[in-house]
């Protein structure tokens, strides 16, 4: 028998097998799993967190938002149709938010023949009467009006 010589040449028989290159004698060849490549920390692109919605409800379903109302005080016009002459003023003196039957609070003139106060918060009904110059009194009864409302009147003196 003659013995065979193993060629590396580029003219040695071709088989239709593909080469492959002999294994190490005493190993035995195992697959191995393909490392990833790591990339450098600059060029590393980080993924922005997805932006959550929140769903819509039915417009009719969703109760619709109530703003604060703020609270307007509640204050009592007074109001006297009288032409008590130039250079006179009309007083308003009684029981209520800065009231005293001691001494008149100073009623503003609206024009020739009236004249008008705001009076403050009361929990009770104001009681008065109109003094002319805040010496001479107005006939009658003490006029009533309750708190929170307007009333024009005409005294008498």
């Amino acid at each position: 028998m003659t013995a065979m010589k193993k060629t590396t040449s580029k003219s040695a028989a071709k088989s239709s097998a593909p080469a492959t290159k002999a294994a190490p004698t005493g190993k035995a060849r195992t697959a191995k799993a393909p490392v990833p490549v790591k990339k450098a920390a600059s060029a590393v692109k980080t993924a922005k967190p997805a932006v959550k919605t929140k769903a819509v409800a039915p417009a009719a379903a969703a109760a619709p938002a109530v703003k604060p109302v703020p609270s307007k005080p509640v204050v009592t016009t007074v109001t006297a149709q009288i032409d008590i002459g130039f250079g006179n003023a009309l007083f308003l003196r009684g029981e209520g938010p800065g009231l005293s039957w001691d001494q008149g609070r100073l009623m503003t003139c609206v024009n020739d023949h009236q004249w008008s106060v705001v009076l403050g918060e009361s929990a009770r009904p104001i009681v008065f009467k109109f003094l002319v110059n805040d010496l001479s009194w107005s006939t009658g009864e003490d006029y009533s009006v309750a708190a929170g409302s307007s009333v024009t009147l005409v005294p008498t003196f």
